[in-house]
């Protein structure tokens, strides 16, 4: 399945955080200090790393949700030298779909506050629900879904808000294996071209769908970027990615003691 190619994407970001530290103000530590990330236009970067490392709160600090609670300090540079305010979408390991709305509407969200979707919109809806399989459950209601389409309708939400810059935290990881696999292809053929940072705790999910692998690691926190098969995402798991795969683990397993 695929978009149809008369719906106009923005273009890619390239995004740069540059000497970053930041401190929770109710602790004394920083979490991470003089850290720096790039984000190529157009590719994924994965991020792994034990619970509690920070990747959640950097991939919240991009996004502009951390104000009230942190100190932190560093830059944030982008390609086209413009604010990544409202340029950014974010996907959440819950679907988040509001259970009083139709999956029409759901996918519609963004376009609802202040006034209803323009034909125009509905008809992309309509597209998007298409190029992930559910265009016959439109008018279905959250609780008809089950897990995997529920995904797929945050999927399709989050294409519609056509933004340059996707935040992923986990969203495949509440689903069965199979569920998991079809949906990693799915958004890498559906994101690609945009710039995507995706959280996971599954080394071969991030081998599957990343051009770029680090794993934070450390207090303060710090990245280490891995090596990735020289294939294209999303892979086929060969014994190439099994190595890989195992290498990750055991680099893992040093923040596990």
């Amino acid at each position: 399945m695929c978009v149809s190619t008369t719906i106009q994407h923005s273009r890619a970001v390239e995004v740069r955080m540059q000497h970053v530290s930041l401190t929770y103000k109710d602790a004394n530590d920083a979490l991470f200090a003089d850290l720096n990330l790039t984000l190529p236009a157009g590719e994924w970067t994965c991020l792994l790393g034990k619970s509690g490392c920070g990747k959640t709160t950097l991939l919240r600090q991009l996004a502009g949700l951390n104000e009230d609670r942190v100190n932190w300090h560093g830059t944030l540079v982008t390609s086209d030298n413009k604010s990544l305010s409202e340029r950014i979408a974010y996907m959440a390991q819950q679907d988040l779909l509001l259970p009083w709305l139709s999956v029409m509407d759901n996918v519609c969200l963004s376009h609802r506050f202040g006034s209803s979707p323009s034909l125009r919109d509905q008809d992309k809806a309509v597209r998007l629900l298409q190029a992930v399989g559910l265009e016959s459950y439109a008018t279905a209601m959250p609780d008809q879904l089950s897990g995997g389409m529920r995904q797929r309708v945050a999927l399709a939400r989050t294409l519609m808000q056509d933004k340059p810059l996707v935040l992923m935290d986990e969203p495949f990881s509440a689903l069965d294996a199979v569920t998991r696999h079809k949906l990693q292809t799915l958004s890498a053929e559906l994101l690609k071209n945009r710039t995507v940072l995706l959280i996971t705790h599954d080394p071969q999910e991030a081998l599957r769908l990343g051009h770029n692998i680090y794993i934070m690691t450390g207090k303060p926190a710090k990245l280490v970027e891995l090596a990735t098969p020289p294939s294209v995402p999303p892979r086929q798991f060969d014994a190439q990615m099994a190595a890989h795969q195992q290498a990750i683990i055991e680099q893992l397993e040093q923040d596990y003691g």
